[in-house]
């Protein structure tokens, strides 16, 4: 009498995708991991989980964790400059120094509370980064300051209480309190909610228009 095997489930396979289109959606899993868990936790298993494909489609991409996270990394700092640059004004003469620098903080703040995943890894880079991220990290915030540079040159010019001060030293203030801000926003989202900091934002960047408010 012959034997019948039953039926046995047979594999899924993820469907064949595009390279670049498979890449894409394997960061995308990679992201939703970091999200959930934190990127120490983040792992080849659970992200061939999360992408529902096997751990086979993930290795013929990225061939090491390293390489997946050097490239998840290096994907959100392209998008997270993106945002910086769109924030920041290009003419200081519509709405003065001050108000155009509180608005571009508050601006920068609602992108950082709009997507605190990206913004936890480019503002508290973890140790593990690899050092050509940390490289990449530099160079932005280099060409970001040099931008800063050239809107606190013209708002020296503009704002009669600023005369005398270092443009490019205050440039590292603006910077600087900016990224504080934004630390403070995605480390401790409930004690320093979006309205608190774009309060204080528009409260310090207003003090700047006091003197010249006084000597007129």
């Amino acid at each position: 009498m012959t034997r019948v095997e039953p039926d046995r489930p047979r594999r899924k396979y993820a469907p064949r995708l595009p390279p670049e289109q498979r890449r894409e959606q394997l960061l995308d899993a990679a992201f939703e991991v970091t999200r959930r868990h934190g990127l120490h936790d983040l792992s080849m298993e659970s992200v061939a989980h999360e992408a529902g494909v096997g751990k086979p489609v993930l290795y013929t991409v990225f061939r090491t964790r390293a390489d997946l996270v050097a490239a998840l990394l290096e994907r959100e700092h392209q998008r997270a400059v993106a945002q910086v640059i769109a924030a920041m004004p290009t003419d200081l003469t519509v709405s003065g120094p001050a108000a155009a620098y509180a608005a571009t903080v508050t601006a920068f703040v609602d992108a950082v509370l709009g997507d605190p995943t990206r913004w936890r890894l480019i503002l508290t880079a973890p140790d593990t980064a690899p050092g050509e991220y940390r490289d990449h990290l530099r160079s932005a915030r280099s060409a970001i300051l040099r931008r800063a540079v050239e809107l606190a040159r013209a708002g020296i010019a503009l704002e009669p209480a600023l005369a005398g001060l270092d443009e490019e030293l205050l440039a590292h203030t603006m910077l600087s309190f900016a990224e504080m801000l934004g630390r403070l926003a995605v480390g401790d989202p409930d004690s320093f909610t979006r309205n608190r900091l774009a309060s204080y934002a528009s409260a310090l960047a207003g003090m700047i228009a006091v003197p010249a408010a006084r000597a007129d």
